[in-house]
């Protein structure tokens, strides 16, 4: 249990500095390796506290700039895909094949963060997209706790102010990630040892982002970036060979 918790402590906290380094990657990060300690259920349930946390800390700073008219669409769509995520994931979450998937699921979110480094411009957004990326943000978050990509791209679109991309992102990660663990928490899927996780995750995110926001002016972000990438692949394919 001791090894456990210290190794989950390292898991986290290079994943909050990856974070704090480049503004995002702590869930990617995570979820690479968490899975070979914790079944896919756990590590999701875990990782979705600490964007939580994350997202209500960020929030008290950039709360005014929220415009909730303007992403209901996305919000809507995604608790769809949460609905649907948290059947799947009570269903099929304690099986080690949700590993492997999820090692397949990092190595395509790498290509689609390197082929989606440019976002379109708001003039070609087309009013579906909102309800594609928002149901696989949702569904995609609700089962492996990495569908935070879908609406970094979708809000780099429609806001050119980072401080309302920012406020509206947290928002989606408040809601979705608060309607899941209301759902896993009514439905028994908590138990008293994963307070314990929860306590060392929250200490070990927050020392990792605070780390990584100190490097944040010495390093230039694509290095951190290009970093989090490599070693999100890395841990797809460790998943895939040997999470067994």
């Amino acid at each position: 249990m001791i090894i456990e918790l210290i190794l989950l402590f390292l898991i986290i906290l290079v994943g909050g500095f990856v974070q704090g380094a480049s503004g995002f990657g702590l869930g990617l990060v995570v979820m690479g390796f968490l899975p070979l300690l914790l079944t896919i259920k756990e590590s999701t349930l875990l990782v979705m506290v600490l964007l939580l946390v994350s997202a209500l800390t960020i929030m008290k700073r950039v709360y005014q700039h929220v415009m909730l008219k303007g992403i209901l669409m996305v919000i809507a769509a995604a608790i769809v895909g949460r609905i649907g995520a948290y059947f799947v994931l009570t269903t099929y979450g304690e099986m080690d094949i949700m590993k492997q998937w999820l090692g397949f699921f990092l190595i395509g979110m790498v290509i689609y963060l390197i082929v989606t480094r440019k976002a379109p411009e708001k003039e070609q957004l087309h009013p579906i997209i909102p309800i594609i990326l928002g149901f696989l943000g949702g569904f995609v978050g609700g089962v492996f706790a990495v569908g935070g990509p879908f609406f970094v791209f979708y809000f780099l679109m429609i806001y050119k102010d980072k401080r309302r991309y920012s406020a509206n992102l947290q928002v989606i990660v408040i809601v979705t990630s608060v309607m899941s663990l209301v759902l896993h928490g009514v439905s028994g899927d908590f138990y008293p040892e994963f307070a314990l996780y929860v306590v060392v995750g929250v200490v070990s995110a927050m020392i990792g982002t605070q780390l990584g926001m100190r490097w944040f002016e010495k390093l230039p972000s694509h290095v951190i970036r290009n970093f989090a990438m490599t070693l999100v692949f890395l841990a797809g394919i460790n998943l895939i060979l040997f999470a067994q």
